[in-house]
Protein backbone atom coordinates (compact mmCIF):
# COMPACT_ATOMS: atom_id res chain seq x y z
CA UNK A 1 0.00 0.00 0.00
CA UNK A 2 2.36 2.18 0.63
CA UNK A 3 4.33 1.91 -2.69
CA UNK A 4 0.98 2.51 -4.31
CA UNK A 5 0.56 5.40 -2.50
CA UNK A 6 3.86 6.73 -3.36
CA UNK A 7 3.32 5.66 -7.00
CA UNK A 8 0.33 8.13 -7.12
CA UNK A 9 2.15 11.22 -5.58
CA UNK A 10 5.06 10.83 -8.38
CA UNK A 11 3.07 9.77 -11.37
CA UNK A 12 -0.90 11.05 -10.79
CA UNK A 13 -2.29 7.93 -10.91
CA UNK A 14 -6.08 7.32 -9.93
CA UNK A 15 -7.12 4.47 -8.27
CA UNK A 16 -10.62 4.14 -9.45
CA UNK A 17 -12.79 0.87 -8.25
CA UNK A 18 -14.15 -1.43 -10.90
CA UNK A 19 -17.84 -3.04 -10.71
CA UNK A 20 -15.67 -6.64 -9.90
CA UNK A 21 -14.45 -4.73 -7.02
CA UNK A 22 -11.08 -4.76 -8.28
CA UNK A 23 -8.80 -1.32 -8.68
CA UNK A 24 -7.48 0.10 -11.75
CA UNK A 25 -5.08 2.30 -12.71
CA UNK A 26 -5.47 5.43 -14.73
CA UNK A 27 -2.75 7.80 -15.43
CA UNK A 28 -3.59 11.45 -14.78
CA UNK A 29 -1.65 13.61 -17.25
CA UNK A 30 -0.14 16.85 -15.00
CA UNK A 31 -1.07 20.06 -15.91
CA UNK A 32 0.68 22.13 -18.51
CA UNK A 33 3.70 23.39 -17.36
CA UNK A 34 4.40 27.60 -17.99
CA UNK A 35 6.25 28.15 -21.18
CA UNK A 36 5.81 30.28 -24.54
CA UNK A 37 3.98 28.54 -27.03
CA UNK A 38 4.01 31.34 -29.64
CA UNK A 39 4.37 31.51 -33.64
CA UNK A 40 4.64 34.61 -36.26
CA UNK A 41 2.12 35.83 -38.24
CA UNK A 42 3.03 37.75 -41.24
CA UNK A 43 1.58 38.44 -44.22
CA UNK A 44 4.55 36.90 -46.51
CA UNK A 45 4.03 33.43 -48.25
CA UNK A 46 0.63 32.81 -46.83
CA UNK A 47 -3.38 33.71 -46.12
CA UNK A 48 -3.79 33.55 -42.55
CA UNK A 49 -4.02 37.41 -41.81
CA UNK A 50 -4.86 38.50 -45.67
CA UNK A 51 -8.17 39.62 -44.47
CA UNK A 52 -10.09 39.89 -41.15
CA UNK A 53 -11.93 36.63 -41.01
CA UNK A 54 -8.05 35.01 -42.28
CA UNK A 55 -7.24 36.37 -38.94
CA UNK A 56 -10.16 35.54 -37.08
CA UNK A 57 -10.40 31.91 -38.19
CA UNK A 58 -6.51 31.86 -37.65
CA UNK A 59 -7.03 33.11 -34.16
CA UNK A 60 -9.19 30.44 -33.39
CA UNK A 61 -7.66 27.50 -34.44
CA UNK A 62 -4.03 28.80 -33.30
CA UNK A 63 -5.50 28.51 -29.92
CA UNK A 64 -7.49 24.89 -30.29
CA UNK A 65 -4.27 23.89 -31.48
CA UNK A 66 -2.18 24.90 -28.11
CA UNK A 67 -0.78 28.38 -28.55
CA UNK A 68 -0.94 31.03 -26.05
CA UNK A 69 1.06 33.62 -27.60
CA UNK A 70 1.25 35.33 -31.37
CA UNK A 71 3.86 37.59 -32.43
CA UNK A 72 2.40 39.62 -35.61
CA UNK A 73 3.36 41.68 -38.16
CA UNK A 74 3.06 45.28 -37.52
CA UNK A 75 5.54 47.46 -39.77
CA UNK A 76 7.22 46.15 -42.84
CA UNK A 77 9.00 47.67 -45.96
CA UNK A 78 8.90 51.52 -44.54
CA UNK A 79 4.80 51.15 -43.78
CA UNK A 80 2.75 50.14 -40.41
CA UNK A 81 0.38 47.86 -39.99
CA UNK A 82 -1.90 49.82 -38.39
CA UNK A 83 -3.03 53.54 -38.88
CA UNK A 84 -0.41 55.69 -37.63
CA UNK A 85 -0.39 59.33 -36.76
CA UNK A 86 3.86 59.55 -36.86
CA UNK A 87 3.96 57.93 -40.21
CA UNK A 88 1.79 60.34 -41.44
CA UNK A 89 3.81 62.92 -39.99
CA UNK A 90 6.97 61.64 -41.34
CA UNK A 91 5.91 60.50 -45.06
CA UNK A 92 2.29 62.00 -45.42
CA UNK A 93 0.65 58.72 -45.26
CA UNK A 94 -0.77 57.10 -42.63
CA UNK A 95 -0.29 53.34 -43.30
CA UNK A 96 0.80 50.70 -46.10
CA UNK A 97 -1.23 52.22 -48.95
CA UNK A 98 -3.32 50.06 -50.79
CA UNK A 99 -1.79 50.00 -54.10
CA UNK A 100 1.76 49.55 -52.45
CA UNK A 101 2.98 45.67 -52.38
CA UNK A 102 3.27 44.29 -48.81
CA UNK A 103 6.38 42.31 -50.14
CA UNK A 104 8.18 42.72 -52.89
CA UNK A 105 7.44 39.43 -54.02
CA UNK A 106 3.76 40.15 -53.79
CA UNK A 107 1.88 40.22 -56.88
CA UNK A 108 1.00 43.53 -58.75
CA UNK A 109 -2.62 44.14 -57.17
CA UNK A 110 -4.43 46.31 -55.07
CA UNK A 111 -4.27 44.82 -51.23
CA UNK A 112 -6.49 46.64 -49.30
CA UNK A 113 -5.26 48.96 -46.61
CA UNK A 114 -6.35 47.64 -43.05
CA UNK A 115 -5.84 48.03 -39.35
CA UNK A 116 -4.15 44.99 -39.53
CA UNK A 117 -2.40 45.01 -35.94
CA UNK A 118 -6.00 46.08 -34.71
CA UNK A 119 -8.06 43.39 -35.97
CA UNK A 120 -5.03 40.74 -34.80
CA UNK A 121 -4.83 42.31 -31.29
CA UNK A 122 -8.73 41.87 -30.88
CA UNK A 123 -8.97 38.38 -32.00
CA UNK A 124 -5.82 37.04 -30.15
CA UNK A 125 -7.45 38.23 -27.16
CA UNK A 126 -11.11 36.86 -28.14
CA UNK A 127 -9.14 33.54 -27.74
CA UNK A 128 -7.30 33.98 -24.76
CA UNK A 129 -4.17 34.60 -27.15
CA UNK A 130 -1.08 36.85 -25.74
CA UNK A 131 -0.47 39.74 -28.79
CA UNK A 132 2.75 40.49 -29.49
CA UNK A 133 3.35 43.68 -31.74
CA UNK A 134 6.25 42.62 -34.15
CA UNK A 135 8.22 45.58 -35.69
CA UNK A 136 10.00 43.14 -37.86
CA UNK A 137 11.80 45.70 -40.26
CA UNK A 138 13.25 47.99 -36.97
CA UNK A 139 15.62 50.46 -39.01
CA UNK A 140 14.80 48.59 -42.07
CA UNK A 141 13.39 51.20 -44.46
CA UNK A 142 13.05 48.81 -47.68
CA UNK A 143 13.73 46.03 -50.25
CA UNK A 144 16.23 46.82 -52.46
CA UNK A 145 13.88 46.58 -55.22
CA UNK A 146 10.95 48.66 -53.22
CA UNK A 147 10.91 52.62 -54.36
CA UNK A 148 8.69 53.75 -50.85
CA UNK A 149 8.40 57.02 -49.51
CA UNK A 150 11.17 56.79 -46.85
CA UNK A 151 13.48 56.38 -49.51
CA UNK A 152 12.35 59.06 -51.65
CA UNK A 153 11.88 61.25 -48.64
CA UNK A 154 14.78 60.57 -46.80
CA UNK A 155 17.74 60.00 -48.44
CA UNK A 156 20.29 61.77 -45.51
CA UNK A 157 18.62 59.22 -43.36
CA UNK A 158 20.17 56.03 -44.77
CA UNK A 159 23.19 54.27 -44.31
CA UNK A 160 25.99 53.53 -46.54
CA UNK A 161 29.23 51.59 -47.16
CA UNK A 162 32.11 53.35 -47.71
CA UNK A 163 31.58 53.74 -51.62
CA UNK A 164 28.23 55.48 -51.26
CA UNK A 165 25.66 52.57 -51.75
CA UNK A 166 22.55 52.32 -49.58
CA UNK A 167 21.61 48.98 -49.95
CA UNK A 168 23.43 46.58 -48.08
CA UNK A 169 24.18 43.15 -48.98
CA UNK A 170 21.80 41.25 -47.40
CA UNK A 171 19.77 43.06 -50.22
CA UNK A 172 17.85 45.96 -47.85
CA UNK A 173 18.03 49.59 -47.63
CA UNK A 174 18.73 50.82 -43.98
CA UNK A 175 17.61 53.67 -42.01
CA UNK A 176 20.74 54.40 -39.90
CA UNK A 177 20.50 53.08 -36.72
CA UNK A 178 22.91 55.86 -35.30
CA UNK A 179 20.76 59.20 -36.78
CA UNK A 180 18.86 60.88 -33.85
CA UNK A 181 15.52 61.06 -36.08
CA UNK A 182 15.67 57.62 -36.92
CA UNK A 183 15.69 56.57 -33.82
CA UNK A 184 13.17 59.14 -32.33
CA UNK A 185 11.17 57.76 -35.13
CA UNK A 186 11.00 54.17 -34.43
CA UNK A 187 10.30 54.80 -31.12
CA UNK A 188 7.41 57.18 -31.55
CA UNK A 189 6.04 54.33 -34.04
CA UNK A 190 6.16 51.85 -31.61
CA UNK A 191 4.65 54.16 -28.34
CA UNK A 192 2.40 55.09 -30.63
CA UNK A 193 1.13 51.15 -30.64
CA UNK A 194 1.77 51.14 -27.46
CA UNK A 195 -0.58 53.61 -26.35
CA UNK A 196 -3.37 52.89 -28.98
CA UNK A 197 -3.69 48.75 -28.48
CA UNK A 198 -3.97 46.78 -25.43
CA UNK A 199 -0.65 45.41 -26.76
CA UNK A 200 0.52 42.48 -23.85
CA UNK A 201 4.25 43.46 -25.68
CA UNK A 202 6.55 44.48 -28.87
CA UNK A 203 9.13 42.69 -30.57
CA UNK A 204 12.29 43.72 -32.29
CA UNK A 205 14.30 41.35 -34.30
CA UNK A 206 18.32 41.93 -35.56
CA UNK A 207 17.39 45.25 -37.22
CA UNK A 208 17.67 47.19 -35.00
CA UNK A 209 21.71 47.25 -35.39
CA UNK A 210 23.73 48.00 -38.04
CA UNK A 211 22.53 46.52 -41.73
CA UNK A 212 25.92 45.04 -42.27
CA UNK A 213 29.74 45.73 -40.87
CA UNK A 214 30.24 47.16 -44.48
CA UNK A 215 27.79 49.63 -43.54
CA UNK A 216 28.56 52.88 -41.64
CA UNK A 217 30.27 55.26 -44.27
CA UNK A 218 27.45 57.54 -44.46
CA UNK A 219 28.41 61.54 -44.07
CA UNK A 220 26.33 61.58 -40.61
CA UNK A 221 27.98 59.07 -38.89
CA UNK A 222 31.82 59.53 -40.64
CA UNK A 223 30.68 62.94 -38.78
CA UNK A 224 29.86 61.68 -35.74
CA UNK A 225 33.13 59.39 -35.48
CA UNK A 226 35.31 62.10 -36.80
CA UNK A 227 34.37 64.19 -33.65
CA UNK A 228 34.86 61.43 -31.14
CA UNK A 229 38.62 60.98 -32.74
CA UNK A 230 40.22 63.96 -33.13
CA UNK A 231 38.90 64.36 -36.72
CA UNK A 232 40.26 61.09 -38.07
CA UNK A 233 38.49 59.50 -40.69
CA UNK A 234 36.55 55.53 -39.85
CA UNK A 235 39.12 52.74 -40.65
CA UNK A 236 38.91 51.98 -44.43
CA UNK A 237 38.83 48.18 -42.76
CA UNK A 238 35.23 47.53 -42.02
CA UNK A 239 36.36 44.80 -39.90
CA UNK A 240 39.46 46.83 -37.87
CA UNK A 241 38.13 45.74 -34.26
CA UNK A 242 38.03 49.38 -32.77
CA UNK A 243 35.47 50.51 -35.63
CA UNK A 244 33.30 47.16 -35.04
CA UNK A 245 33.48 48.41 -31.28
CA UNK A 246 32.20 51.94 -31.59
CA UNK A 247 29.60 51.06 -34.09
CA UNK A 248 28.25 48.11 -31.50
CA UNK A 249 28.61 50.64 -28.41
CA UNK A 250 26.17 53.20 -29.90
CA UNK A 251 23.54 50.42 -31.05
CA UNK A 252 24.03 49.32 -27.32
CA UNK A 253 23.52 53.06 -25.96
CA UNK A 254 19.93 52.83 -28.05
CA UNK A 255 19.05 49.51 -27.15
CA UNK A 256 19.20 51.13 -23.74
CA UNK A 257 16.76 53.86 -24.49
CA UNK A 258 14.55 51.90 -26.15
CA UNK A 259 13.35 49.57 -23.02
CA UNK A 260 13.68 52.91 -20.62
CA UNK A 261 11.03 54.55 -22.54
CA UNK A 262 8.91 51.76 -22.95
CA UNK A 263 8.84 51.09 -19.73
CA UNK A 264 8.26 54.54 -18.96
CA UNK A 265 5.48 54.82 -20.64
CA UNK A 266 4.34 51.41 -20.02
CA UNK A 267 6.53 49.59 -17.39
CA UNK A 268 4.95 45.73 -17.67
CA UNK A 269 5.07 45.68 -21.20
CA UNK A 270 6.69 42.65 -22.44
CA UNK A 271 9.66 44.06 -24.40
CA UNK A 272 11.04 41.33 -26.63
CA UNK A 273 14.09 40.29 -29.22
CA UNK A 274 14.61 38.50 -31.62
CA UNK A 275 18.21 38.14 -33.07
CA UNK A 276 20.47 35.89 -34.85
CA UNK A 277 22.47 33.29 -33.13
CA UNK A 278 25.13 34.76 -31.41
CA UNK A 279 28.21 35.23 -32.63
CA UNK A 280 27.38 35.55 -36.33
CA UNK A 281 25.21 38.23 -35.49
CA UNK A 282 27.79 39.85 -34.08
CA UNK A 283 30.31 39.19 -36.85
CA UNK A 284 27.99 40.60 -39.44
CA UNK A 285 25.46 42.97 -37.71
CA UNK A 286 28.09 44.30 -34.94
CA UNK A 287 25.00 42.86 -32.64
CA UNK A 288 25.79 41.40 -29.17
CA UNK A 289 22.87 40.39 -27.27
CA UNK A 290 24.36 38.72 -24.82
CA UNK A 291 25.28 41.28 -23.36
CA UNK A 292 21.80 42.72 -23.28
CA UNK A 293 20.34 39.78 -21.41
CA UNK A 294 23.05 40.40 -18.72
CA UNK A 295 21.38 43.99 -18.13
CA UNK A 296 20.00 43.04 -14.48
CA UNK A 297 15.68 42.72 -14.77
CA UNK A 298 14.07 45.28 -12.11
CA UNK A 299 17.02 48.34 -12.20
CA UNK A 300 15.50 51.48 -11.67
CA UNK A 301 16.42 52.95 -14.84
CA UNK A 302 13.96 50.31 -16.60
CA UNK A 303 17.01 49.04 -18.51
CA UNK A 304 16.58 45.32 -19.62
CA UNK A 305 14.78 43.19 -21.88
CA UNK A 306 12.43 40.95 -21.00
CA UNK A 307 12.70 37.68 -23.36
CA UNK A 308 15.31 36.78 -25.96
CA UNK A 309 14.34 34.64 -29.57
CA UNK A 310 17.32 33.48 -31.40
CA UNK A 311 16.59 32.52 -34.61
CA UNK A 312 17.87 29.20 -34.08
CA UNK A 313 16.81 28.09 -37.87
CA UNK A 314 17.88 24.66 -38.50
CA UNK A 315 16.78 22.08 -41.00
CA UNK A 316 17.76 18.98 -38.81
CA UNK A 317 17.70 18.09 -35.12
CA UNK A 318 22.06 18.07 -34.62
CA UNK A 319 22.17 21.65 -36.12
CA UNK A 320 19.37 22.99 -34.00
CA UNK A 321 20.78 21.15 -30.89
CA UNK A 322 24.62 22.74 -31.45
CA UNK A 323 23.02 26.21 -32.07
CA UNK A 324 20.58 26.22 -29.35
CA UNK A 325 23.61 24.89 -26.92
CA UNK A 326 25.89 27.58 -28.23
CA UNK A 327 22.97 30.33 -27.02
CA UNK A 328 22.86 28.74 -23.73
CA UNK A 329 26.70 28.88 -23.01
CA UNK A 330 26.65 32.54 -24.72
CA UNK A 331 24.42 33.79 -21.51
CA UNK A 332 26.51 32.02 -19.18
CA UNK A 333 29.66 33.77 -20.73
CA UNK A 334 27.74 36.86 -20.28
CA UNK A 335 27.25 36.51 -16.96
CA UNK A 336 23.45 36.02 -17.88
CA UNK A 337 23.26 32.29 -16.82
CA UNK A 338 20.39 33.23 -14.84
CA UNK A 339 18.26 34.25 -17.63
CA UNK A 340 18.04 31.28 -19.82
CA UNK A 341 14.42 30.81 -18.68
CA UNK A 342 14.09 34.21 -20.42
CA UNK A 343 15.62 32.68 -23.78
CA UNK A 344 13.11 31.12 -26.09
CA UNK A 345 14.35 29.44 -29.36
CA UNK A 346 12.87 30.53 -32.50
CA UNK A 347 12.25 27.23 -34.33
CA UNK A 348 11.98 26.74 -38.45
CA UNK A 349 9.12 24.88 -39.77
CA UNK A 350 9.39 25.48 -43.40
CA UNK A 351 11.82 27.77 -45.04
CA UNK A 352 13.79 27.87 -48.68
CA UNK A 353 13.69 24.06 -49.08
CA UNK A 354 10.66 22.49 -50.79
CA UNK A 355 10.13 19.97 -48.04
CA UNK A 356 9.32 21.11 -43.76
CA UNK A 357 11.84 20.35 -41.27
CA UNK A 358 10.87 16.60 -40.89
CA UNK A 359 8.59 16.16 -37.20
CA UNK A 360 10.84 14.48 -35.12
CA UNK A 361 13.43 16.63 -35.57
CA UNK A 362 11.04 19.63 -34.24
CA UNK A 363 9.93 17.50 -31.33
CA UNK A 364 13.51 16.83 -30.61
CA UNK A 365 14.13 20.63 -30.68
CA UNK A 366 11.35 21.21 -28.19
CA UNK A 367 11.77 18.79 -25.88
CA UNK A 368 15.69 19.78 -25.77
CA UNK A 369 14.66 23.49 -25.30
CA UNK A 370 12.78 22.16 -22.19
CA UNK A 371 15.41 20.06 -20.83
CA UNK A 372 18.07 23.00 -20.72
CA UNK A 373 16.02 25.61 -19.12
CA UNK A 374 14.29 27.68 -22.01
CA UNK A 375 11.49 29.46 -21.22
CA UNK A 376 10.07 28.15 -24.72
CA UNK A 377 9.29 28.27 -28.53
CA UNK A 378 8.24 30.28 -31.23
CA UNK A 379 7.50 28.64 -34.29
CA UNK A 380 8.68 29.77 -37.51
CA UNK A 381 5.60 30.26 -38.82
CA UNK A 382 2.45 30.26 -39.03
CA UNK A 383 2.39 28.41 -41.86
CA UNK A 384 3.97 24.84 -39.99
CA UNK A 385 1.46 25.19 -37.69
CA UNK A 386 -1.12 25.61 -39.39
CA UNK A 387 -0.47 23.95 -42.47
CA UNK A 388 2.32 21.31 -42.37
CA UNK A 389 1.89 20.12 -39.08
CA UNK A 390 -1.04 20.97 -37.12
CA UNK A 391 -2.12 17.56 -35.47
CA UNK A 392 1.36 16.97 -34.65
CA UNK A 393 1.60 19.80 -32.73
CA UNK A 394 -1.84 19.91 -31.12
CA UNK A 395 -0.91 16.35 -29.84
CA UNK A 396 2.36 17.75 -28.36
CA UNK A 397 0.39 20.26 -26.16
CA UNK A 398 -2.64 17.99 -25.40
CA UNK A 399 -4.38 20.24 -24.20
CA UNK A 400 -7.09 18.05 -24.02
CA UNK A 401 -5.56 16.57 -21.16
CA UNK A 402 -3.20 18.92 -19.70
CA UNK A 403 -4.91 22.69 -20.42
CA UNK A 404 -3.56 25.36 -21.94
CA UNK A 405 0.15 25.95 -21.03
CA UNK A 406 0.40 29.73 -19.07
CA UNK A 407 2.87 32.19 -19.95
CA UNK A 408 5.75 32.55 -18.19
CA UNK A 409 5.36 36.52 -17.74
CA UNK A 410 1.14 36.09 -17.23
CA UNK A 411 -0.92 34.23 -15.30
CA UNK A 412 -3.38 31.55 -17.14
CA UNK A 413 -6.26 33.90 -16.89
CA UNK A 414 -4.64 37.09 -18.16
CA UNK A 415 -6.78 37.23 -21.26
CA UNK A 416 -9.91 35.69 -20.34
CA UNK A 417 -12.57 34.67 -22.30
CA UNK A 418 -15.15 37.40 -23.49
CA UNK A 419 -18.20 38.54 -21.67
CA UNK A 420 -20.63 37.51 -24.39
CA UNK A 421 -23.67 39.94 -24.28
CA UNK A 422 -26.80 40.42 -26.70
CA UNK A 423 -28.46 43.54 -27.29
CA UNK A 424 -32.09 44.49 -27.63
CA UNK A 425 -33.46 47.02 -29.25
CA UNK A 426 -34.72 50.42 -27.64
CA UNK A 427 -35.76 52.71 -30.02
CA UNK A 428 -32.95 54.19 -32.16
CA UNK A 429 -30.69 52.37 -29.53
CA UNK A 430 -29.71 48.63 -28.63
CA UNK A 431 -29.28 48.02 -25.03
CA UNK A 432 -26.79 45.83 -23.60
CA UNK A 433 -27.44 45.08 -19.85
CA UNK A 434 -23.64 44.95 -17.23
CA UNK A 435 -25.83 42.85 -15.20
CA UNK A 436 -22.98 40.61 -13.47
CA UNK A 437 -20.32 42.77 -15.43
CA UNK A 438 -17.19 43.31 -12.83
CA UNK A 439 -16.17 46.92 -12.87
CA UNK A 440 -13.21 47.51 -14.82
CA UNK A 441 -11.87 48.75 -18.01
CA UNK A 442 -13.14 47.09 -21.08
CA UNK A 443 -13.06 47.45 -24.71
CA UNK A 444 -16.45 46.93 -26.05
CA UNK A 445 -16.30 44.70 -29.34
CA UNK A 446 -19.64 44.88 -31.73
CA UNK A 447 -19.83 42.04 -33.96
CA UNK A 448 -21.50 41.31 -37.13
CA UNK A 449 -22.00 37.68 -37.92
CA UNK A 450 -22.19 38.58 -41.51
CA UNK A 451 -18.60 40.04 -41.22
CA UNK A 452 -16.53 37.55 -39.53
CA UNK A 453 -13.31 39.39 -38.15
CA UNK A 454 -13.98 42.93 -38.41
CA UNK A 455 -15.44 44.68 -35.47
CA UNK A 456 -16.50 48.12 -34.38
CA UNK A 457 -14.54 49.16 -30.97
CA UNK A 458 -15.16 51.19 -28.02
CA UNK A 459 -12.75 51.85 -24.77
CA UNK A 460 -15.33 51.84 -21.63
CA UNK A 461 -15.41 51.57 -18.05
CA UNK A 462 -17.89 49.78 -16.01
CA UNK A 463 -18.68 51.21 -12.56
CA UNK A 464 -20.11 48.23 -11.15
CA UNK A 465 -23.26 50.50 -10.74
CA UNK A 466 -24.08 50.81 -14.18
CA UNK A 467 -27.62 48.40 -15.53
CA UNK A 468 -27.32 49.06 -18.54
CA UNK A 469 -25.45 50.43 -21.46
CA UNK A 470 -26.64 51.68 -24.83
CA UNK A 471 -24.80 52.42 -28.33
CA UNK A 472 -26.62 53.45 -31.60
CA UNK A 473 -26.76 50.77 -34.40
CA UNK A 474 -28.02 47.18 -35.38
CA UNK A 475 -25.16 44.83 -33.73
CA UNK A 476 -26.95 42.46 -31.67
CA UNK A 477 -23.47 40.96 -30.27
CA UNK A 478 -21.46 42.40 -27.95
CA UNK A 479 -18.20 41.08 -26.65
CA UNK A 480 -16.17 42.87 -23.63
CA UNK A 481 -13.05 42.07 -23.15
CA UNK A 482 -10.38 43.19 -20.28
CA UNK A 483 -8.26 46.05 -21.16
CA UNK A 484 -4.97 45.31 -19.59
CA UNK A 485 -3.57 48.60 -20.18
CA UNK A 486 -4.47 49.97 -16.58
CA UNK A 487 -2.71 46.99 -15.22
CA UNK A 488 0.59 47.85 -16.69
CA UNK A 489 1.12 50.77 -15.40
CA UNK A 490 3.54 49.45 -12.43
CA UNK A 491 6.47 47.36 -12.47
CA UNK A 492 5.57 43.46 -11.66
CA UNK A 493 1.87 44.13 -11.26
CA UNK A 494 0.09 41.23 -13.09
Amino acid sequence: MFDRFVKSLLLGVVVQATTAGVPSLETTPPAASAEVRGTWLTTTANSHIATPADTAATMKRLREIGLNTVYVEAWKNGYTQYPSQVLKRVIGVDRRPALIKQDPGDPDQAVEARDLLGEAVIEAHRNGLLCIAWFEYGFMAAHKDTQNHLREMYPHWLSRDASGNEVAPNGFVWMNPLHPETRRFLLDLILEAVDRYDLDGVQLDDRIVWPYYTMGYDDFTVAWYRNEHDGRHPPEDPKDPDWMRWRADKVNEYARQFVRELRTRRPDLIISLSPAPYPWCWENYLLEWPQWAAWKPGNDEGEWWDEFIPQCYRYDWPAFRATWDQQVQNLHDAGAAGRVGDMLAGILTTGSRPDPVPWDDLRQEIEHVRRTGGGGHVWWFSRGVLDEYPAQVMALYDVANRGHAPHPARPLDWRPEPIRIHGVVNGKMRRYSLDGVPAGAYRFVFLDDDRPGQHQVREWSVNGSQDYVEFPGGYERLELLVDRRPKMTGYGEK
